[in-house]
C-alpha cells in the first residue's frame, strides 16, 4: 500500500469521525481526542496544498498533561492505527545529552524508520501471497515430479514420441496439482534445501553520542559461517509449501523500494509519542548524576522537533512534518519549566481528567476491548461461562477509585490489578471446572479484595 492509498484511509474521516472511532476504545478525555483529531485532519489538509505552501506548514505538536493511566498513550496509539501511521512511544527520561553514555535523541527517529520498514515489508509480503503461493506450488510439484531435462540447441527437433511424452508429463503434473490443492499430498515427504537462520544480527554500539546503530550482520559479512550453507532436509509437503512460500515472499521484496516508501511515510505521517517529558523539565542548578543533562536533552530534542535531517541505515530522513505528542503528569514540574524554545514547539496544550468511579464502570464494560469482555472470553476457552452482575462492576470501580485516592493514582491500570485479584482463584481452577457457570457479584468481589482494600498498608503492596 503506497502513501496515497493510506491517505484515502482517513480521507473521508472528519474530526468528528476520528473522535467517534477513538470512543470505541477510550472512555472520556474528549478534549484530548478533539486535539489529536484536528492534528490528523490538518495532515490531510496540508497534503492538498501546493508543495511550496505545504512545506512551510509545520505540525501543531501536542502536549498532554495528566496522571498515569488516564489514556494518553492509548489515544496516540489508536490515532496512529487509524491513520496507518508509523508510531513509536519513547520515554524522554531514557535519553541523555550528547557526551553522556546512553541513547541519543536521534535514535528515536531511527527506531521509527525501522518500525515503518517492518510495516511496509508486512504489507508487501501480504500483497505477494498469491504469487508466492503459485511459485511454492510449482517448486513442490518439481520435487514430487521432476521435469524432464531441457533440450540443448544441438539436439534434433521434437518427434511425435517426445511430444507425447511431454503431454503425458503435463497431464500428470496437473493431476498432482489438483491433489496438492485438495491436501491429499500433505503427509508425503519431500527433500528440500533449507538455510540455517540461527545467527542473530550483530550491532555495534558507540559510547560517544549515544547508541549508534551501524546495522552490521555477521551473516552478511561471512555468509558461509555459522551454518549459512544450505542443507537437505526431509519434510511433509504441507510444511514444505509453507516454508517455500515464506522464502518466496521474502525473495519478491524490493528492499530499496520498501525503504523509500517507509521513509516517505515517516516524513509525512510519522508520530512520535514522547512520554515522561516532565522528567526532563527544569533548568540546570548544578549537581551530578543522570539528571544533570536534562536541559541538554531538551536542547538535543529541539532540532529534531523543529525539523532536521537524521541519517539512518535506510537513508536520510527529514523530521519537519513528523507529529510529536509529548505527555507527562507534571506533578513536580510544570510545562513552563521546559526551555522556552521547546515550549514553543508544543503549541497545543490539553489537560486530561482524572478518572472517576463512573469512568471506571464505563471502562470495564463499554470499549471494544473492555476488561470484562476480555475476562469472559478467556474463561470461555476453558468452558467456564462467566457473568458479572452490575453491582460487581460497581464494587470494582468503587474500590479502584478509593485506592487511587488513598495511595498512588495509577488511573485505569488499577482495574487490571483488581480484576486479576478477583479472578485469581477461578483462573487457577478453571481447567478443572467443566461446563461451569460462575456469577461474579458484589459479595464475591468484596470477599476477594474488600478486606485488602480496607487495609491501607496491605493494599499498597497487593493492590
Amino acid at each position: 500500500m503506497d502513501i496515497n492509498t493510506l491517505k484515502k484511509n482517513y480521507l473521508n474521516l472528519t474530526p468528528k469521525d476520528i473522535v467517534k472511532e477513538l470512543d470505541y476504545y477510550i472512555i472520556g478525555q474528549n478534549k484530548a481526542k478533539k486535539s489529536v483529531a484536528i492534528a490528523l485532519r490538518n495532515r490531510y489538509r496540508r497534503q492538498q496544498l501546493p508543495k511550496e505552501m505545504a512545506d512551510d506548514i509545520i505540525p501543531k505538536n501536542i502536549l498532554m498533561i495528566g496522571p498515569t493511566g488516564v489514556g494518553k498513550t492509548e489515544i496516540a496509539r489508536r490515532l496512529a492505527r487509524l491513520a496507518g501511521s508509523p508510531f513509536i512511544k519513547v520515554e524522554a527520561s531514557k535519553y541523555t545529552e550528547v557526551g553522556y553514555v546512553g541513547r541519543d535523541v536521534e535514535s528515536m527517529v531511527r527506531d521509527l524508520v525501522r518500525i515503518s520498514v517492518d510495516l511496509v515489508k508486512e504489507e508487501k509480503m501480504e500483497s505477494n501471497v498469491e504469487k508466492a503461493k503459485q511459485i511454492a506450488e510449482d517448486r513442490v510439484l518439481d520435487l514430487l515430479l521432476p521435469p524432464p531435462p531441457k533440450k540443448s540447441k544441438s539436439q534434433p527437433p521434437d518427434t511425435e514420441s517426445s511430444r507425447h511424452s511431454r503431454e503425458s508429463f503435463l497431464e500428470t503434473r496437473e493431476k498432482l496439482r489438483k491433489k496438492l490443492k485438495e491436501g491429499k499430498l500433505n503427509n508425503k515427504l519431500v527433500d528440500i534445501e533449507t538455510k540455517s537462520t540461527h545467527m542473530a544480527p550483530f550491532e555495534i554500539f558507540s559510547t560517544t553520542g549515544g547508541v549508534e546503530e551501524i546495522g552490521i550482520s555477521i551473516s552478511e559479512m561471512v555468509p558461509n559461517m555459522f551454518g549459512g550453507k544450505p542443507k537437505k532436509r526431509k519434510m511433509p509437503v504441507e510444511e514444505a509449501l509453507e516454508y517455500i512460500m515464506k522464502e518466496e515472499q521474502g525473495r519478491l521484496l524490493d528492499m530499496d523500494q520498501i525503504a523509500s516508501i517507509a521513509i516517505e511515510r515517516v516524513e509525512q505521517m510519522g508520530i512520535i509519542f514522547l512520554d515522561e517529558i516532565d522528567k526532563i523539565a527544569g533548568r540546570e542548578t548544578g549537581g551530578s548524576g543522570p539528571m544533570v543533562s536534562r536541559e541538554g536533552v531538551q536542547r538535543d530534542l529541539l532540532p529534531i522537533i523543529e525539523g532536521t535531517t537524521v541519517n539512518t541505515k535506510y537513508g536520510m530522513v527529514k523530521t519537519d512534518h513528523i507529529l510529536f505528542i509529548g505527555a507527562g503528569a507534571f506533578h513536580v514540574s510544570k510545562p513552563s519549566d521546559l526551555i522556552p524554545e521547546l515550549q514553543g514547539r508544543f503549541p497545543i496544550r490539553v489537560e486530561l481528567d482524572s478518572l472517576s468511579k463512573d469512568d471506571f464502570i464505563r471502562i470495564l464494560t463499554e470499549p471494544k476491548n473492555a476488561l470484562v469482555k476480555q475476562s469472559i472470553a478467556l474463561m470461555n476457552t476453558e468452558g467456564v461461562e462467566l457473568t458479572f452482575t452490575p453491582d460487581a462492576i460497581d464494587e470494582m470501580a468503587r474500590i479502584s477509585e478509593q485506592l487511587n485516592a488513598s495511595s498512588e493514582n495509577i488511573g485505569a491500570r488499577r482495574l487490571y490489578t483488581i480484576m486479576e485479584k478477583v479472578l485469581e482463584d477461578m483462573s487457577f481452577e478453571a481447567a478443572n471446572l467443566e461446563n461451569a457457570q460462575v456469577k461474579i457479584d458484589r459479595n464475591y468481589v468484596s470477599e476477594k479484595v474488600g478486606e485488602i482494600a480496607q487495609d491501607t498498608d496491605l493494599s499498597r503492596y497487593i493492590l
